[in-house]
């Protein structure tokens, strides 16, 4: 029984140095970052581009580390490296309408924390023409139209089933 219980300890010691080491191998504490993200445009249609721009402040270098990716809702649409103004940028197409919440996960890096920002991007079908009205056909609709052009005369008679 007893043999059992050193072996648990033993463990634990091998956790907590591990833990030391790591502590030890690890830069200073990173700075804060903030990540904004936009859509523009923020309303559109199936098919249609949408730039997806993602911003971090932080008072260090953002670039490096894994990047910034970007959801729409749970699904992953890509991963993008971060400039070193805090930039990144992708240009997403979307076949679904409806309201989709884009989140926009910055990793960090050894210098700035993780952060995130969502915004919505609203896809809907475009609007279909509308119907012409009477009065665009007065002047051709079922009617006799005259041109003279020098010498030429052309009488034009449109007949509407």
């Amino acid at each position: 029984m007893r043999h059992g219980h050193g072996r648990s300890r033993g463990k634990l010691v091998i956790a907590t140095a591990a833990a030391v080491v790591l502590g030890l191998a690890s830069p200073a504490a990173a700075a804060t970052s903030t990540t904004t993200v936009t859509a523009t445009p923020a309303s559109t249609t199936p098919g249609t581009p949408v730039q997806l721009q993602a911003a971090v402040t932080c008072e260090m270098d953002p670039s490096g580390g894994l990047g910034m990716t970007f959801f729409d809702g749970d699904v992953l649409l890509t991963t993008v490296p971060v400039t070193a103004t805090g930039q990144a940028d992708y240009t997403a197409t979307f076949a679904s309408t409806g309201t989709h919440t884009i989140t926009a996960a910055y990793s960090g890096n050894g210098n700035c924390d993780a952060s995130s920002n969502t915004t919505v991007v609203q896809v809907a079908q475009a609007p279909a023409p509308p119907e012409p009205s009477p009065w665009s056909c007065v002047l051709v609709c079922g009617g006799l139209i005259n041109f003279n052009v020098g010498d030429i005369h052309n009488p034009v008679t449109i007949v509407r089933p």
